[in-house]
């Protein structure tokens, strides 16, 4: 899944995600040899969206969060990545007021949004058409995270509501969220459990989700700030809305969570929080495993929309020399009934046709003269791309399945399947240390020692066996907390330095130094730093590293 070895976060998973595949080349040069001269031929970039580049089969992932301002996006992207990113600001008030694209790099910088957009490595040039307007409130962030190896995140202005609506962005917000939408593997929307309202722009949102609702996935957040029975009305009251505003029999699948790290209020449903947060950093660290697949399945909705019929039959219906444009009109006009006929004609399922409003809308400022009429070669080659070689790929993508369901299972430490004991070896973090800890790190003191009587009061109380206590009971221990079990996870990870799925008195108050640090506000490290190693364990991990 996540690169193993290198991360924590609360996404990461036990396998990495591989490079550029074969069935991923493949589908490319598919792209480029099948479907690309029939959009181009029939100026499919006009009606739809721009054609692909090499950056949108190279680049990874990409999860767009999305939700009404102080919704928690920016800190829900914080618990993901467990650290602060360059303009990140956290507030009550509308604080994200741009687009920010957050990807991997080896240094930390930012680049604004006219310059990524001429970054051929990136896939953001195709937003050039939104202006300058837009471009001002774009930015991409660029930060050594772990997690941003595997996936790239798009954090989002927060939509505005309705005593706000009436205040102009000066791009049209609509339809970047729509460019957005066509081109990631995760659509993240996020409530809020105290504030449930559907502003005017929070329902033109929705409107550039149509058609991408497979990829949505809805969050009631800070869930736990409720009691039972509120919760149960808001997710109710929730799921009504979404009924009326997408206008679709399925139902949409609402995750129930208070996604930070930060202790959680102690509720009724707090068990019910903790099992949702787990299934949707599940859905996230399967999307690397699941890319190709989606850009796939991308490429075929692409390449099955009725657009070369719908141009061949307006070309046709155009009249030589005289009355053009009073015959353009009178198309337009007709065009439901046109998509009727190329249905009937073609035998094109109703459900390849684009929407007949946006469809005519933008065939008014086109030149029907210019159209082209249908090109067998061109169909031909469309027809083999749908019947032969896409089918082709199959065995690519089982091949790459088998090859991941042959990886090490996940180890948890009898926490959550989320973290393997062998997969931190990245680069060190700069833990952050209490006021009085930051003149002894360079010290050969344990800094935990002058803290450690009170924490063997707490382990003694524990009744351990043999010295030691077992998974099961620090994990009794360590819930009293409230913590987020993915944070538990970790310093669980960190606590049990000899990996033997118990603590000893040494590791347990290494355990509850964490606890308390987390608890007072700091980062945890990604790995232990030398100071917080035991002394007793000092040799053991400078000479042999966790198998």
């Amino acid at each position: 899944l996540f690169p193993a070895g290198q991360s924590h976060s609360p996404v990461t998973g036990s396998q990495g995600a591989p490079p550029q595949s074969q069935a991923n080349n493949k589908l490319k040069n598919l792209y480029y040899k099948r479907l690309l001269p029939i959009e181009k031929h029939y100026s499919f970039h006009h009606f739809h969206s721009p054609s692909y580049e090499d950056a949108d089969f190279d680049n990874k992932p990409m999860v767009l969060v999305m939700g009404q301002y102080s919704t928690g996006k920016t800190t829900f992207i914080r618990y993901l990545l467990e650290e602060e990113f360059p303009g990140s600001r956290v507030g009550p008030e509308p604080t994200t007021d741009c687009f920010t694209a957050l990807m991997y790099g080896e240094e930390e910088r930012v680049t604004p949004g006219n310059a990524i957009t001429v970054d051929p490595k990136k896939p953001f040039r195709n937003l050039d058409p939104f202006g300058n307007s837009f471009l001002n409130r774009f930015q991409c962030v660029q930060m050594p995270n772990p997690v941003l190896e595997s996936i790239s995140i798009i954090d989002t202005p927060g939509i505005l509501t309705a005593a706000k609506r009436k205040l102009s962005r000066g791009y049209d917000f609509q339809a970047v969220l729509r460019w957005f939408a066509e081109r990631v593997d995760r659509i993240i929307l996020l409530f809020d459990a105290h504030k449930l309202e559907f502003s005017d722009e929070l329902t033109r949102a929705f409107g550039a989700l149509y058609g991408y609702e497979d990829k949505l996935r809805v969050v009631l957040n800070k869930a736990d700030r409720v009691d039972s029975q509120q919760l149960m009305r808001v997710y109710g009251a929730l799921m009504w809305s979404l009924g009326k505003v997408f206008r679709t029999p399925e139902i949409l699948r609402v995750y129930i969570g208070s996604f930070w790290s930060e202790p959680r209020q102690r509720c009724d449903h707090y068990k019910l929080i903790e099992l949702e947060e787990e299934d949707l950093l599940t859905d996230i660290r399967n999307l690397p495993r699941n890319a190709t697949v989606r850009k796939l399945n991308d490429l075929v909705k692409r390449a099955r929309l009725a657009h070369a019929h719908i141009i061949s039959h307006l070309k046709q219906e155009m009249p030589t020399i005289f009355c053009r444009e009073s015959k353009k009109h009178n198309l337009i006009y007709e065009l439901p009934v046109i998509f009727t006929k190329i249905q009937q004609q073609h035998r094109v399922p109703a459900g390849d046709f684009p929407d007949c409003t946006k469809m005519q809308e933008k065939l008014l400022g086109q030149d029907f003269s210019k159209f082209k009429t249908l090109k067998p070669s061109l169909m031909n080659s469309l027809n083999k791309l749908l019947t032969t070689d896409i089918a082709s790929l199959v065995p690519l993508f089982q091949q790459q399945e088998q090859r991941k369901k042959s990886l090490p299972a996940v180890l948890d430490g009898e926490f959550l399947g989320t973290f393997r004991r062998d997969q931190f070896k990245g680069d060190p973090f700069k833990e952050m240390l209490k006021d009085d800890e930051i003149s002894e790190a360079d010290s050969d003191e344990w800094v935990v020692e002058k803290y450690k009587p009170k924490y063997d009061e707490i382990f003694y109380n524990l009744s351990p066996h043999d010295g030691k206590l077992s998974g099961t009971k620090v994990k009794e221990w360590m819930t009293t907390t409230h913590l987020p079990n993915s944070v538990l996870a970790h310093i669980w990870r960190l606590a049990d330095v000899d990996r033997d799925g118990m603590l000893d008195n040494e590791e347990f108050a290494l355990a509850v130094h964490l606890i308390e640090g987390k608890l007072d506000g700091h980062w945890l490290p990604r790995e232990l730093p030398s100071h917080l190693v035991p002394p007793s364990k000092r040799l053991s991990t400078s000479s042999d590293a966790p198998a």
